[in-house]
């Protein structure tokens, strides 16, 4: 999608389809007062085309609610769009950005292959100009993805071309700066989608690392990709674990960023969960929904997506990204329960902690236990890490707002800060010492389950005792990796959840902020 900034005069942008934003500025009048849609612009011409449709009562403005005008008076464009962000008192920037999204998706199944989205000009001092042309083109590129990758008689139906329409008074190179930022954001969560999206048989660990390595080379990266012998040589024995039940072998994903002039200050680790199949090993999951156990690697296409960014963004501080990619697959060869794993020492000449493996199906982290502290080892000052942890955070938080645990308040406080620019929602969940001992094992140092209740909180326990005390953040997206239907600024299927706040969290300790 090509991405264009215009400041024309939106009546006189010429294109197949021009949408505008409503809010309901209905006063707080009881139940039964009338919703009063608003448009977000000024322009007398597009307002008075708008005007007989409003007056209907028809449309209220509603969050992600449309309606279309076609050939409206007075407007060089082709059609009239508007979409709600509804009630103005709940209108966020976020709103914006699924709106975006929303318009795109409107576009796409009717033919429309250029659209202009003309932002507020009257709302700017919640919905300020930069922050809403950003969020508008991340969600127009989040809107525009569709995962009907493999259908033999597929139709792209991409939109070709995007005009963020912005006011004469935004200040042109800020508008043009954030609409540049929003493109290489949203491309990058899309990317992160694309691998998500791929079936077990098209992305084995393998393959994963391949696409990694293209783009890391392509965009200037660092990276490394090893498999079999270089996790025995490291000793990652609870990563190979997951790995040896699989003829297909695993992949140590490594990614650096180092920006020049950047030798100091922290080094943050980004750690991701990479079972590009997850079969539940010898405990092995039920038939129902197996198939989506490609998506498993979600939380590492996370991190391969916000290394993508980072390096197009290039903030001023130093990154080091560990995907841990491998089928969880049952066989004669795979560990099995009551198995006793030894994890990766964080120095060579240190023993490694021994796992004792209950349920194969908690493969993840075992292998993010390696992760962390192979990033540990390679220097990182900060973790963070993101999986598809536990269908227990569902339990907990349903299929709306993801878990995140922290054993750093400072660290937590920078990725709070980060969530209110990337719209994503995560909720804080406890840690503490009464969920640790209930991953106490009788035969090692600890086991890999802590029981049914509680369950995504003793997960993050057993991640925490590998990143010990260095400031850790833990991100189970399990519940909105993937978009079980499609939605009105999103298709079904895989999300890029946590792309954009990981990578504002990252971005926050960008040279000149406190570490």
């Amino acid at each position: 999608m090509r991405i264009e900034t215009s400041f024309t005069p939106i009546p006189e942008i010429a294109t197949e389809l021009l949408a505008v934003l409503a809010v309901d500025t209905q006063a707080a009048n009881g139940r039964n007062a009338k919703p009063q849609p608003t448009l977000l612009v000024s322009d007398p011409a597009v307002l008075a085309a708008a005007a007989g449709v409003l007056a209907t009562g028809e449309y209220k403005g509603g969050a992600n609610e449309t309606i279309l005008l076609h050939a409206p008076a007075g407007v060089a464009a082709r059609r009239l769009l508007i979409v709600g962000l509804g009630k103005q008192a709940k209108a966020t920037v976020h709103s914006v950005r699924e709106a975006a999204g929303t318009a795109i998706r409107f576009a796409k199944p009717r033919g429309i292959r250029k659209i202009a989205l003309a932002l507020p000009d009257n709302f700017s001092q919640s919905l300020p100009h930069a922050a809403v042309a950003r969020a508008a083109v991340e969600g127009a590129f989040v809107g525009d993805f569709d995962p009907d990758t493999y259908r033999s008689e597929r139709r792209d139906q991409s939109i070709e071309a995007l005009a963020i329409a912005a006011p004469a008074e935004a200040g042109h190179n800020i508008i043009e700066s954030a609409v540049a930022e929003g493109a290489i954001i949203g491309e990058s969560q899309n990317f992160a989608r694309a691998l998500i999206n791929e079936p077990g048989n098209k992305l084995t660990p393998t393959i994963l690392g391949q696409h990694a390595a293209m783009m890391a080379q392509k965009l200037g990266l660092g990276w490394e990709v090893h498999s079999t012998e270089m996790l025995r040589e490291l000793k990652m024995g609870a990563f190979w674990s997951v790995a040896q039940g699989s003829a297909e072998p695993p992949a140590l994903i490594v990614l650096r960023y180092e920006p020049e002039g950047v030798q100091d200050g922290p080094i943050l680790g980004l750690v991701g969960k990479g079972i590009t199949f997850d079969t539940g090993g010898i405990s092995i999951k039920p038939s129902d929904n197996m198939e989506k156990m490609k998506y498993d690697m979600a939380g590492g296409a996370a991190m391969i997506g916000v290394m993508r960014a980072i390096a197009l963004l290039k903030p001023r501080v130093r990154v080091i990204a560990i995907v841990c990619a491998a089928e969880n697959m049952p066989s004669g060869t795979a560990q099995k329960p009551g198995d006793v794993q030894t994890a990766m020492p964080l120095a060579p000449e240190k023993p490694g902690k021994t796992i004792e493996v209950i349920n194969t199906d908690a493969e993840g982290r075992l292998v993010l236990a390696d992760g962390l502290t192979y990033a540990r080892r390679l220097g990182a000052t900060h973790l963070i890490d993101a999986a598809t942890l536990t269908g227990a955070i569902s339990v907990a938080l349903g299929k709306i707002i993801a878990g995140a645990f922290a054993n750093d308040d400072d660290a937590y406080a920078r990725f709070e800060a980060a969530l209110s620019v990337s719209g994503e929602k995560f909720w804080r969940m406890p840690l503490g010492e009464e969920y640790a001992d209930l991953i106490k094992s009788d035969i090692a140092d600890i086991k890999n389950t802590g029981g049914r209740y509680g369950g995504a909180i003793t997960a993050a326990e057993f991640l925490h005792t590998f990143a010990e005390d260095t400031p850790w953040i833990h991100l189970d997206i399990a519940g909105l990796a993937w978009v079980e239907e499609t939605r009105p600024f999103i298709a079904k299927g895989p999300s890029g959840v946590a792309v954009r706040s990981i990578l504002e969290w990252v971005r926050s300790f960008s040279s000149g902020a406190q570490a």
